[in-house]
């Protein structure tokens, strides 16, 4: 529910219409929504310029797996501690797009047969970490360890861009839609989850987020001007 009571009723009853902390949550609950819906489609245009070239050329796939399984243990870690949805459900649908990020790159590099391994084996780990089975103290150790994560899959990236000289398929709108999203999520969290663990997740995805984005426009303005 955007408006939540008792704010719905401060809002709309009494019209109470500058309740502070009802502007908050109602902001708050607002971005959260906003960036699932941009979760649809934030991978998109880097799944289409791989299609599009047939080929992975300048992703790196240890950047991607590390980002898959922050982004995972990420909701898991919501999902298994109640948090309302609007504050890790992107985290959801960003996982499918980077998972099959993961298996295009893996495809086009000639590896077939370990693309289709590694689709099984995802999907298997996440059935068991979902389910009630697993030991929450398991899934909060896991959350401990994901700002590491979180910064060694962009920082592995920025270090392929440098060695490469360039961004190779790499694409703006994904990292920009990415940065934008860690920056908003930083705000929803402390508002929703109060979580000390996922705000300081953000953070650190939201400062390593910004090297890749002077990445893209360095190199963006390098090749124009070269």
């Amino acid at each position: 529910m955007v408006v939540p009571e008792p704010c719905f009723t401060r809002i709309f009853t009494e019209f109470n219409l500058f309740n502070v902390e009802c502007l908050k949550i109602v902001i708050s609950k607002c971005l959260g929504y906003a960036i699932i819906l941009g979760s649809f489609v934030v991978k998109v245009p880097q799944i289409g310029k791989i299609l599009q070239a047939k080929s992975g050329e300048g992703i790196s796939l240890a950047s991607v797996l590390c980002e898959l399984v922050a982004i995972s243990a990420n909701a898991v870690y919501g999902f298994s501690h109640g948090f309302p949805f609007s504050a890790y459900g992107e985290g959801v649908f960003l996982a499918i797009q980077t998972a099959l990020v993961m298996f295009l790159v893996l495809m086009y590099g000639g590896r077939q047969l370990g693309s289709f391994l590694f689709l099984a084996v995802y999907v298997a780990i996440m059935a068991v970490l979902l389910s009630p089975a697993t030991p929450k103290g398991l899934i909060a150790a896991m959350q401990g360890v994901n700002i590491i994560i979180v910064m060694a899959s962009k920082l592995i990236q920025a270090y392929a861009n440098f060695t490469n000289g360039g961004t190779g398929q790499l694409s703006a709108i994904t990292v920009l839609m990415l940065w934008g999203g860690s920056l908003a999520r930083i705000f929803t969290s402390i508002q929703e989850t109060g979580d000390a663990m996922t705000v300081v997740t953000y953070v650190a995805a939201f400062i390593c987020n910004c090297v890749l984005v002077a990445q893209i426009v360095y190199y963006y303005r390098k090749a124009k001007a070269d």
